[in-house]
């Protein structure tokens, strides 16, 4: 039987690892063809097309910088005008540079505000209309509960965050009559690389469930967002937190 997400294409920003890979590895899964983007970890993006391609899934690869607003052009036009309007965009890529606020360096704020932030608006830019022209499509941005709540020592991660948040409502707003569903995805504490620095027995204390969550458990929820059945779901955010908040 034809599933029904055939021909879908769903772009993954971040898919190298982390929680990116686990949303390409269950998009995938569920039937829709894989771009998946990565900027220098090419060997990591291999290595899950070959993975996504021996479970009988289709995944191609693209290269960009997120914070590089004349690369994202570039390359996302090109693809749009190659290949027609993306079903689905995950807006996963992302990067933290943790410190209290009286030690943040200009670098330190500049890097994640500018990756963060403004990868929004660089890689959307270019594939929000190609979307509104076919009247239909899935965007989902990945936030954090740090964007909602505030986490010590992130005051740059939690503005690029909150400020993500912002404007997926907005965006939400703008594009609802185009059958174009907008929503954000705010996991807590998620067992990735990111977070294995941090002091996570006392983390763990504060939260209800008493475990960090795993990469899996905010796939399957960016899978339901991706949908038909999600149609009527739009400029929300939604937390994968174990309860914290």
């Amino acid at each position: 039987m034809m599933n029904e997400n055939n021909g879908k294409k769903v772009l993954v920003t971040g898919s190298s690892g982390g929680i990116g890979r686990a949303i390409a590895l269950a998009v995938a899964q569920a039937g829709y063809e894989v771009v998946a983007h990565y900027n220098n970890g090419k060997e990591k993006a291999e290595s899950l097309k070959a993975e996504i391609e021996s479970l009988g899934g289709e995944c191609s690869l693209l290269q960009f910088n997120i914070s590089d607003r004349a690369d994202c052009a570039e390359k996302l036009e090109k693809w749009s005008e190659e290949n027609g309007a993306f079903w689905g965009i995950v807006l996963n890529a992302g990067i933290a540079r943790d410190n209290v606020f009286p030690a943040l360096t200009d670098e330190n704020w500049d890097e994640v505000v500018h990756t963060n932030l403004d990868g929004f608006y660089n890689v959307l830019k270019p594939l929000v209309m190609p979307l509104c022209r076919k009247k239909r499509g899935r965007i989902i941005t990945i936030a954090s509960v740090s964007g909602i709540i505030g986490n010590r020592g992130q005051v740059n991660y939690s503005a690029s965050k909150a400020g993500i948040i912002g404007a997926t409502k907005a965006l939400a707003t703008e594009l609802a009559s185009r059958k174009i569903t907008v929503n954000c995805i705010a996991p807590g504490l998620i067992e990735t690389d990111m977070v294995k620095e941090l002091p996570l027995e006392q983390m763990l204390s504060t939260i209800p469930m008493g475990r960090a969550g795993k990469p899996e458990e905010v796939a399957s929820l960016a899978v339901y967002l991706l949908g038909e059945g999600a149609s009527y779901i739009t400029r929300q955010v939604i937390s994968v937190n174990g309860g914290l908040i």
